[in-house]
């Protein structure tokens, strides 16, 4: 009997097993067909971070059973529902996560921050902002204003890295940049094609740059600033014994190199025709020194022989690079060899000279005196060709010759600057001027042409900023120059422009090499 009994006990296990495995599969069916219900009236955000915790594999098989069991695909699906990996998944995601993240609050307002602040305008820093007693306190919101439209005029405009309104242009399309860089180059080639036009009158685009000697200012008045004739490179000099020079970038100017002279405060410094040596002469020296920029060597060059000066101050080298003119005293003229520093001849003016200039091709030199009286001189025969009055002239200061032989400008102590043509000079005792320049209330000390005879830049260290930039072809002033009611200029000594007028500096008494980026020149 225990024998049938175990028998017949045998064939009951896996009937037990069979039953516990078929409700154990019915209750995970069950479990399954809820989560699918979930799954088919769930949102496409929940889906979509779903997808992104359990990866696409769970996210395929659920979605074969939903369009097995849940019904027809949903609309956005294209084959038997599956989710399209496109771009459209990435909006999705960000939905997902702004519906996610709460906003955030801060931590803590402070009373103080919502008060307004006022600031004192009457410190030194910020007195030269200040229009009127009335605004001796500033809120700091007037202030920020008052600091950006201070920016915008010295350049010239608002920059393009801060305009807003730039910046939301540059967030385009692939096919919009292509587009418009098209535009761009189109509008680049007409701003080339406009910059080589002719110069128009009434003002000038001027942007105010570093000082050409930032990395090194002057301990004293700057007597001399002059831009190499063919490198993008500036030379200072000055009452500080120091020559220095500087590589001309109009952001930062580094300096290259300074040159000390023991016990010689420099009157002038010239570069040399070819720009390879840097002519010096002193205050109260009869020697002068001639740097050698190619060996690095430094000449002292002692009294020349044949030449009788107690002093050796003002000089002009001649265009070609041949010559030398040192002016002497009691309208005294000699004139050096460049190669050796020796003398050649020697020629006498009516009066004392006080300024000088040759021509263009170095044929011709112009000396002015103190007279009043303008001298032409054959450089070949060493002869006066011609001589003429300056008219209205109480005395001669400074004297220029334009590059392209066109005009001489005369500058007298009354501060008056005539423009003559050199045809009349060369053929006029009585010669009459083109035009009569009555901008400066000082005496006139310095004047200059731009290498494209469109400007004239005359000046006077008699006052503060006492310059004037001419249009010539116009013969009138520019109306923006000076640029600003506070005092930058101050005493100017010395002027040059670039050799392709893209830089105008300024030397002033307080050792600064003014630097101006003239925007109708686009090359330096």
């Amino acid at each position: 009997m225990v024998k049938q009994k175990m028998r017949m006990a045998k064939p009951l296990q896996p009937r037990a097993e069979e039953k516990a495995a078929s409700q154990q599969e019915a209750e995970e069916a069950s479990r399954r067909e809820q989560h699918l219900r979930a799954l088919g009236g769930a949102s496409g955000a929940e889906r979509a971070l779903e997808e992104l915790v359990f990866g696409d594999s769970l996210a395929a098989e659920e979605d074969e059973l939903l369009r097995r069991l849940a019904g027809p695909a949903p609309p956005h699906s294209t084959d038997g529902g599956s989710f399209l990996r496109d771009s459209s998944d990435s909006e999705v995601e960000n939905e997902a996560k702004d519906d996610f993240l709460p906003p955030k609050k801060p931590a803590w307002v402070d009373d103080e921050d919502e008060a307004e602040e006022m600031i004192d305008m009457t410190h030194r820093y910020k007195r030269d902002m200040m229009k009127g007693d009335a605004e001796k306190i500033l809120s700091k919101e007037k202030l920020k204003r008052r600091l950006q439209e201070e920016f915008q005029r010295a350049m010239g405009g608002v920059p393009a890295w801060a305009d807003r309104e730039n910046k939301k242009k540059t967030k385009r399309t692939a096919s919009d940049r292509d587009s418009d860089e098209d535009d761009d180059l189109l509008c680049r080639t007409g701003n080339f094609i406009s910059s080589s036009e002719s110069l128009p009158k009434g003002t000038i685009q001027v942007k105010v740059c570093l000082p050409a000697n930032q990395e090194r200012l002057s301990g004293g008045k700057l007597s001399t600033v002059q831009f190499h004739p063919s490198a993008q490179v500036i030379l200072t000099a000055g009452l500080d014994r120091c020559v220095s020079l500087f590589q001309v970038d109009g952001i930062k100017n580094p300096k290259i190199q300074s040159i000390y002279l023991e016990s010689f405060p420099i009157h002038k410094a010239c570069f040399s025709a070819d720009g390879e040596q840097v002519i010096a002469t002193g205050t109260h020296h009869k020697m002068f020194y001639v740097y050698d920029m190619m060996g690095g060597s430094i000449i002292p060059v002692h009294q020349v022989r044949g030449m009788e000066e107690r002093f050796v101050r003002d000089f002009e080298v001649s265009p070609d690079g041949s010559l030398m003119l040192l002016t002497g005293t009691s309208g005294y003229l000699h004139l050096l060899s460049m190669k050796t520093k020796e003398l050649i001849s020697t020629m006498k003016a009516n009066g004392r000279c006080t300024a000088s200039a040759f021509t263009p091709d170095s044929s011709k030199i112009y000396t002015y005196s103190k007279e009043g009286e303008v001298f032409i001189w054959d450089v070949k025969s060493r002869k006066c060709l011609h001589r003429f009055e300056d008219e209205g002239s109480l005395g001669g200061k400074c004297i220029a010759v334009s590059r392209n032989n066109q005009y001489v400008a005369c500058g007298s102590s009354s501060g008056v600057v005539n423009l003559y043509t050199t045809d009349v000079c060369l053929r006029e005792k009585n010669a009459k001027p083109v035009k009569a320049i009555m901008n400066l209330v000082t005496a006139a000390t310095s004047v200059t042409f731009n290498p494209t005879t469109e400007i004239l830049a005359v000046a006077s260290k008699g006052t503060d900023e006492a310059v004037k930039l001419v249009h010539i072809p116009s013969y009138t002033v520019f109306s923006n120059f000076p640029m600003f009611r506070r005092k930058i200029i101050y005493l100017t000594q010395s002027m040059d422009f670039s050799p392709r007028s893209g830089f105008f500096s300024i030397a002033n008494n307080k050792g600064r090499a003014l630097l101006y980026r003239l925007k109708h020149y686009s090359d330096f």
